[in-house]
């Protein structure tokens, strides 16, 4: 794993925020490597931006035509208005998160007010393939995971939370989410400051949480 921070970093955001963007393909482990870091900074204030929250509203569209829509192409998220709430949130303003629902492709006409945190963690797919979104990370993560683990995780999610059935989750995995990975997730590694490989890896995890301390120590120095 790189550790190292790299030297041109620009530091912590407007008010020593942190901003970390974690990524990696799907079922990778992403929540599961930001619950342990959320759980070791107790103590401070961390916000979350998940991409998956912003995916378009597809409400216009019949069904059928929804569930055909490619939602591992960065063109199926309103990349933008994360990167507005983002860019509030970094200047101390709270904002109202869409809620998306993944059974109906819509959003639900509803919202989460997330607040203003010295952490921001923005997670997502492709987060770290949208350069607008890279430039307002303070810290870029990749979840490195093997493919057939990943898949085995995002059949039993979309099944277990989603309402999918297996055939369904098999024939969107080949035909939009593993090309997709292949075209825009994998090639986004190089853009991490920090790989964390196996998905959830106690020493690599142990390590960032260090990393972002020492960060956020400095910060308010």
């Amino acid at each position: 794993m790189d550790t190292e921070l790299h030297q041109d970093w620009p530091g912590p955001g407007p008010g020593g925020v942190l901003v970390i963007g974690l990524a990696g393909g799907t079922g990778s482990g992403k929540t599961t490597v930001a619950e342990a870091i959320v759980t070791a900074l107790d103590g401070e204030r961390v916000a979350f931006l998940e991409h998956d929250a912003y995916y378009k509203d597809l409400s216009h569209l019949p069904f059928d035509e929804r569930t055909a829509q490619n939602f591992d192409h960065p063109d199926a998220f309103d990349t933008p208005l994360m990167i507005s709430h983002l860019t509030r949130l970094r200047e101390g303003e709270p904002v109202d998160k869409p809620l998306y629902d993944y059974a109906a492709y819509v959003r639900t006409g509803q919202s989460a007010r997330v607040e203003p945190a010295s952490v921001i963690f923005v997670e997502g797919i492709l987060v770290l393939a949208e350069p607008e979104l890279r430039k307002l990370m303070d810290l870029k993560i990749f979840v490195d995971t093997d493919a057939d683990l990943r898949f085995v995780r995002r059949l039993e999610r979309d099944i277990k939370e989603r309402g999918r059935t297996p055939e369904s989750v098999i024939n969107q995995y080949l035909a939009t989410v593993r090309p997709m990975h292949l075209q825009f997730v994998e090639p986004s590694k190089r853009h991490a400051d920090i790989i964390i490989p196996e998905g959830y890896n106690p020493g690599a995890v142990a390590t960032v949480i260090s990393l972002i301390r020492d960060y956020l120590s400095r910060a308010s120095q």
